[in-house]
């Protein structure tokens, strides 16, 4: 029994990436809590918090889906960038540095300096986000089961920081102003940068090497793709601002089919690449299943911040005694919930080893748990149709069982990509999975639209019932799934 002590010990360079990513959880979460609600603010508003956008709850949940997009789709530039140019070590500090440069640039007035900011801090986790997933991923042999379970691990310790992050980010937009709130994550950022020098030689040599150096030609190759994408771009957002004006609705669809528009590129080039063996090529076709169905479930979970959180504020009430709690704290449950799970979850992949169940059907679990979340928040939605709040209770029991659904997929989902990456692909494929939770985020607010038509109640029960739908179709289709994912653990 001792001899076997050793094998289930977790590498010590696990802290240290925690660590560090809890500071980018602390930052994103502190975004997303007040986010949507600074949106919705009006813009005579006095002080505090002071003056906000004054957008509809519609515009609001769609604007805060592409600022979620923006985060999850720029991982799949930094993965290229660790994986090709700098290595994943040295790509992850970059980020970490932009990151806390945009938080601090939310400080200064303006609308520009905001969406700059807002620009900034989603570059930064594109290059942090692939990138520290690969190095973790580089603690391990493929084969090695403290795999699934340090995974599991790493994303309970990073929700330490997505549970601070609404509970002071939230007071602080509250009681100071909303500007304060944006910026306070840059401190946190360097701090996360200080114990990361301090613990880096826990790592060892992981994530040093550039796992597949470009060469001269395809850096000039990807540079002039990058100008020409960045020109494209700008173009299409001038061609419409210039023919419709400034709109979140117009901004916001383009950003959507932006989004939608890259996946299928990324993808199609991903497949056709030669050089792959008839086993890689079959990971791929797995990964692109692991792919669509994070996307559909991120359609869902990524409204906690916008449609649920609006909610929330809305129609839950939430005092207690003579204080009346802000909405944006109770995202902080999903984190706590988080924190109190993994380690359940971990000990139990752990456990059970060869008799876990298969990855294909986790994914199909978490896409039932998901829309089971939603027919949950459905009934104070029913309620709120008829002009009637409802108690604290429904949204407490949605979150808990939408972080059941989350620990079924996301850490899987981690894990499972670094496997079924071919050599010297890992961060590339970490940032492609990244991209699922942009198109999910783009298309959930978007879907949030559907929110004012249908009323709260039909709304939320749709969607639970679709996703519910999806997952048991992929239950149906797990004799045609298990192949595709022969390299991602136990079936």
């Amino acid at each position: 029994m001792t001899a076997s002590r050793p094998r289930l010990r977790q590498p010590a360079g696990l802290t240290t990436l925690a660590m560090m990513e809890m500071w980018e959880r602390f930052s994103f979460y502190g975004m997303v809590s007040i986010l949507v609600l600074y949106f919705i603010a009006p813009p005579d508003g006095g002080s505090p918090p002071g003056p906000g956008f004054g957008f509809s709850n519609a515009d609001a949940a769609a604007l805060f889906g592409c600022y979620s997009a923006l985060i999850f789709a720029t991982p799949l530039v930094g993965g290229w960038i660790g994986d090709r140019l700098l290595g994943p070590r040295r790509t992850l500090v970059i980020g970490a540095v932009v990151i806390a440069s945009g938080h601090f640039v939310l400080l200064v007035p303006g609308a520009g300096w905001f969406w700059t900011g807002l620009l900034l801090v989603a570059m930064g986790t594109g290059l942090l986000k692939p990138n520290i997933s690969a190095v973790l991923a580089d603690l391990y042999t493929d084969d090695d089961p403290r795999r699934d379970g340090g995974f599991s691990l790493f994303y309970m310790g990073i929700n330490i920081g997505a549970f601070l992050a609404p509970l002071i980010c939230g007071y602080i937009a509250m009681q100071v102003s909303w500007r304060l709130a944006f910026s306070v994550a840059g401190f946190g950022m360097v701090l996360g940068l200080i114990q990361y020098a301090f613990g880096r030689s826990r790592l060892g040599s992981a994530g040093v090497a550039v796992p597949k150096p470009a060469d001269a030609s395809q850096r000039q190759k990807i540079l002039l793709l990058a100008a020409a994408s960045v020109a494209g771009i700008a173009f299409l957002f001038w061609a419409v601002i210039s023919s419709v004006g400034f709109s979140a609705s117009a901004v916001t669809a383009l950003v959507t089919f932006l989004v939608i528009v890259v996946s299928i590129v990324a993808f199609s080039r991903l497949l056709t690449r030669p050089g792959f063996t008839p086993l890689e090529k079959a990971n791929l076709r797995g990964f692109l299943v692991l792919f669509i169905t994070s996307a559909i479930y991120f359609v869902l979970s990524s409204q906690a911040g916008s449609t649920i959180n609006e909610f929330t504020q809305q129609w839950i009430r939430r005092s207690v005694g003579s204080f009346e709690m802000p909405s944006s704290w109770l995202l902080s449950l999903n984190p706590v919930l988080v924190v109190v799970f993994a380690p359940l979850f971990a000990l139990l992949w752990t456990r059970l080893a060869q008799r876990a169940p298969s990855t294909p059907l986790k994914l199909a679990l978490s896409l039932v748990g998901v829309g089971l979340s939603f027919l949950i928040i459905a009934v104070p939605g029913f309620s709120a149709d008829q002009g009637q709040s409802s108690a604290l209770m429904w949204v407490l029991a949605t979150f808990l069982v939408l972080t059941w659904a989350e620990l079924l997929i996301v850490p899987i989902a981690l894990s499972t990509t670094t496997k079924l990456a071919p050599p010297g692909l890992a961060a590339q494929l970490l940032g492609l999975w990244y991209l699922a939770a942009a198109v999910g985020g783009a298309v959930g607010g978007q879907a949030a639209r559907l929110e004012e038509p249908l009323g709260m109640g039909w709304y939320f029960l749709a969607s639970g019932l679709f996703a519910m739908l999806l997952g048991l179709v992929f239950v149906l289709l797990l004799p045609r799934l298990r192949p595709l994912f022969v390299s991602s653990g136990p079936l």
